[in-house]
């Protein structure tokens, strides 16, 4: 099984927890907001058990948890000895700059209480906080920085070289709808239709008569080139983003012949690249036989 990982995330309410999650999920950890420390030993059985299923988990602990928070380094040494990698990520911002989000967004403050400042909440929360930050193996101040560079920073540290991207290739007819899932969309109509060919119009692009007809032509040939070298400038930062799945959707009129044919191309000419996972889906190929 591969080696199991543990990210913790704490630190200063206001600091980006929920943000940091949500890039956490985006490179495919398993993310659970708001768990007891006492379960983290738990959560490692849940992995273990799942044989391989979940291997990355990301998890937030905040000062919400009272008395909890004092469990956590029992919880990461036991972690240790199940040979589970741990590490701790502590999110942190200045006074004003955590008195600025609370007063804009209007939320309680965890520590908050009859007659205290936010002020002396956050100076509570500081305190209580300092262990735990002292003990953190990263710690990020997110006090100027916007969502974008919070999450690129976040991707910068733990993303990890074998992460993948996974692609969905979906060839369809623009008479039955363009597929909603689609992130980007090809209109292929432009192309040599086999449509009017009396002999390849009962085919589909699957076939290789299709195919060489639809293929022959040099503006499906210039067409090819320039787009595969728009999907090679577009894909890095894409990954960079943390995006780790792209749909792109190819359409003809009937969704039979050209489309088909781009997309079996477009595969074939992305298969072999590293850390990419295909899949092609002819979705309108029978609808017009």
């Amino acid at each position: 099984m591969s080696k199991i990982k543990f990210i913790i995330i704490t630190g200063m309410s206001g600091a980006g927890k929920s943000l940091a999650l949500r890039s956490f999920e985006d490179m495919r950890y398993f993310c659970v907001d708001n768990l007891p420390t006492m379960l983290i030993p738990k959560m490692a059985e849940v992995c273990f058990q799942s044989k391989g299923g979940i291997r990355k988990v990301a998890l937030g602990i905040d000062i919400r948890e009272g008395e909890f928070l004092n469990e956590i380094f029992t919880s990461l040494d036991e972690l240790k000895k199940l040979g589970i990698d741990s590490k701790i990520l502590f999110l942190e911002a200045d006074d004003r700059t955590l008195i600025r989000r609370y007063s804009e967004t209007r939320r309680k403050h965890p520590f908050e209480t009859k007659g205290a400042t936010i002020s002396e909440v956050v100076a509570q929360e500081r305190r209580r906080l300092a262990e735990i930050k002292e003990n953190s193996d990263r710690i990020m101040d997110t006090s100027r920085l916007s969502p974008q560079e919070f999450r690129e920073g976040i991707f910068g540290v733990f993303k990890e070289s074998e992460d993948v991207m996974s692609f969905t290739l979906i060839s369809f007819g623009y008479k039955y709808g363009i597929p909603p899932e689609s992130d980007l969309i090809i209109d292929t109509r432009f192309l040599p239709n086999p449509n009017y060919v009396p002999e390849l119009k009962p085919l589909s692009g699957n076939n290789p008569p299709v195919s060489k007809y639809v293929l022959k032509s040099d503006i499906t040939q210039k067409f090819l080139r320039k787009y595969f070298g728009f999907l090679n400038f577009l894909i890095p930062y894409y990954i960079k983003e943390g995006k780790s799945y792209l749909t792109i959707g190819v359409g003809c009129t009937g969704g039979r012949h050209r489309s088909v044919v781009v997309v079996n191309e477009l595969k074939a000419r992305l298969e072999g690249k590293k850390n990419y996972v295909l899949k092609i889906h002819h979705r309108d190929i029978d609808r017009n036989k």
